[in-house]
């Protein structure tokens, strides 16, 4: 059966809230008057919230791993502000207040969280893994992350959350209209032009892309597509940027018949996925999840886009949806992780991580439940929610999606 969860991976960030008014003590802007204060080494003010840090390091978040009874589960770093500076100072770094960015609030716990990019501060990946911490590839955690524990999901919607700010940062250090260098505003949670005679306000980038499950008429088959960059055997849906001046429906229509030469007619909303873990340049995808009900059959792939596209029937495809071999990828990179904070340096490759269990292998798989091109097919394979298009012209949308 199809994996139900409250939210998707990198969705569900409990400490984004609503912004507070500037006069609230967790508000950004008074977080960072609190924070230039305490940088300056004066006292923490007792009514002042505390202040909970997390390092990167070149995109890495800071991550620790602790046993459970199910075997080792990963969890974000987070640093005192004490302890932070310690660290920053034993490691000669200087941090001004435009390198800290203001993630969120906790105010029932009385807590502000913080991010910082420490990539040039090399011997801190030492200090910081005596104490059995470690830098870890946002992919990776993505993977080792149990999608049936709310709070570990919640851990990883933080650091996606985290990652994409500090990576919008490092992209947008001059102004795009006139070249001056530009200075962060609000907490970090924007930006402006530093010259005078510009003062263009920058705001972190989204690039939206659609991902689309195209359906035959029949609704028995899907239309399945590997990229050279897949990992062997896997396959998944078709996906595109959008590009300026067009519908998300005219999107999906365009992508489909330029990868494939498959007209598409009805086009479904199901549901949007945050995607931090893109290339930096892109350093926030948001995933716009589709079905789309082919109006041809007969495929053409574009061979620059893609390596294969193939219909595949509904039977094939359930096989294809293994959850044992899943769960045992999730386990087995997550003792990765618990390696390497111990201080164990293993070689990673994801790859070797799916349908691994001796015996005949599945010919084939598709991307496991952090990506929403899972959530996709098996709502499809599994018939979550529709009976097809018939249906689907009935209903609004928002019936479709099972998150």
């Amino acid at each position: 059966m199809s994996i139900n969860m409250a939210f998707h991976a990198f969705a569900g960030n409990s400490i984004k809230s609503k912004t507070p008014k500037s006069s609230d003590p967790f508000s950004p802007n008074s977080a960072l008057q609190t924070l230039k204060s305490l940088t300056l080494g004066q006292t923490h003010d007792p009514s002042s919230p505390n202040f909970r840090v997390l390092p990167f390091r070149k995109g890495r978040p800071l991550a620790g791993s602790t046993g459970g009874d199910l075997g080792p589960n990963w969890h974000l770093g987070w640093l005192n502000m004490g302890d932070c500076k310690v660290f920053l100072e034993n490691s000669g770094v200087n941090l001004g207040e435009e390198s800290w960015v203001f993630l969120g609030s906790n105010p029932e716990e009385y807590v502000v969280y913080w991010a910082i990019d420490v990539s040039e501060a090399n011997s801190l990946v030492g200090e910081l893994g005596s104490r059995q911490f470690c830098f870890v590839e946002l992919r990776t955690l993505m993977v080792a992350t149990d999608w049936s524990d709310e709070s570990a999901m919640g851990e990883l919607a933080i650091a996606g959350h985290a990652r994409a700010l500090l990576e919008w940062h490092n992209n947008s250090r001059f102004c795009g209209h006139c070249g001056e260098k530009t200075i962060p505003k609000e907490a970090g949670r924007r930006k402006q032009c530093s010259s005078e005679l510009c003062k263009k306000r920058i705001y972190p980038r989204v690039d939206p892309v659609v991902i689309m499950l195209v359906i035959d008429r029949e609704n028995d088959r899907v239309l399945l597509s590997r990229q050279s960059r897949f990992v062997p055997r896997m396959w998944s849906c078709l996906a595109g940027f959008i590009e300026p001046g067009e519908s998300l429906e005219e999107a999906v229509r365009r992508e489909t018949w330029e990868e494939t030469g498959i007209e598409v007619g009805e086009v479904i909303y199901h549901s949007s996925q945050p995607w931090p873990v893109g290339p930096n340049s892109m350093p926030c995808q948001l995933m716009v999840g589709f079905f789309a009900y082919a109006k041809s059959l007969e495929i053409n792939v574009d061979k620059e886009e893609l390596e294969d596209a193939q219909w595949h029937s509904r039977e094939d495809v359930k096989k294809a949806l293994s959850f044992t071999e899943y769960k045992k990828a999730q386990q087995t990179v997550a003792s990765k992780v618990d390696q390497m904070c111990k201080g164990v340096e293993k070689a990673q490759n994801l790859a070797t991580d799916f349908n691994v269990e001796s015996g005949e292998l599945a010919t084939m798989f598709i991307p496991g439940p952090f990506a929403i091109a899972h959530h996709l097919i098996s709502s499809w394979v599994f018939q979550d929610g529709f009976k097809g298009v018939e249906t689907h012209m009935k209903q609004p949308s928002g019936s479709l999606s099972n998150l």
